[in-house]
């Protein structure tokens, strides 16, 4: 990139696509609401320049599930690079989510900005934990380049949402993801999924953005499980060398037929 000219991402989502591509996830054929998005990005007049997958790819966590991913990628030819979620299979993402337009590592940087990936599972739990071996390789990575800006992204947020069924799987050891991020002063942004709609807000001069599923989206400050009607979106993120950026929530116009607004809980 040259002069003023921004580096653009795609985040996207909460995919909980299946093994079977006819599935649905409460009443939302996951896959289809995967297509359009994918079908909006490729029609962006300012295509990106790489796209940023922060967790639940999957919903069954079978190969298959993110063969499907890997293959819909492909026409793009967008790098690609993927973290996972508490509904994923990380040794078949491993094993799958490699090679064309795929990446799995973990920390990189492109022109400006430096990417850090962090894998905030706890297999068999909803909630959000960070090891100490992450938190120190995070340290380790943000030290490496200081002279470029950094984004750090994980699934679970570091913050309550005001929903209170949401609220109890959040990151367990936010304080800890603090601690380190307040020693490098480049860290700008910090992305997250898991609560499946728009969030915003500001800690120590970093930003935290929270982003919409590709599929079902939760109705926001709810005390129980609720599904909202938006639909299905990613955000897009504007990043200049100067460490300005802006950025906007895409929405699709894809509207499931069948969506079940009575579900306690997926």
């Amino acid at each position: 990139m040259n002069g003023l000219a921004p580096l653009v991402v795609a985040q996207i989502t909460d995919l909980h696509l299946f093994a079977e591509s006819n599935r649905s996830l409460l009443g939302v054929h996951t896959s289809e609401s995967w297509n359009a998005v994918l079908a909006q990005v490729a029609e962006l007049q300012r295509r990106p320049d790489l796209i940023l997958l922060t967790g639940d790819l999957s919903q069954d966590g079978k190969a298959e599930s993110y063969l499907h991913l890997k293959k819909s990628l492909a026409p793009l030819g967008i790098p690609t690079y993927w973290l996972p979620g508490n509904h994923d299979k990380l040794a078949a993402m491993e094993e799958v989510l490699e090679g064309g337009v795929i990446s799995a590592e973990k920390s990189f940087a492109v022109d400006d900005w430096h990417f850090v990936l962090l894998n905030s599972q706890v297999p068999g739990c909803v909630h959000g934990q960070l090891s100490e071996e992450s938190l120190q390789w995070l340290d380790q990575e943000l030290s490496t380049h200081p002279e470029k800006h950094a984004i750090v992204a994980l699934h679970h947020p570091p913050f309550k949402v005001d929903s209170d069924w949401l609220d109890g799987s959040n990151l367990q050891n936010a304080d800890e993801l603090f601690e380190v991020l307040a020693a490098h002063s480049q860290v700008k942004l910090v992305l997250f999924g898991h609560i499946h709609q728009e969030f915003s807000c500001w800690r120590q001069g970093i930003q935290y953005f929270g982003t919409p599923s590709t599929c079902i989206q939760f109705e926001p400050h709810s005390n129980e499980f609720a599904l909202d009607q938006e639909t299905p979106g990613f955000r897009l993120l504007y990043l200049y060398p100067d460490e300005t950026w802006w950025t906007t929530v895409e929405r699709t116009e894809y509207a499931a037929t069948q969506m079940d607004l009575a579900a306690t809980g997926y």
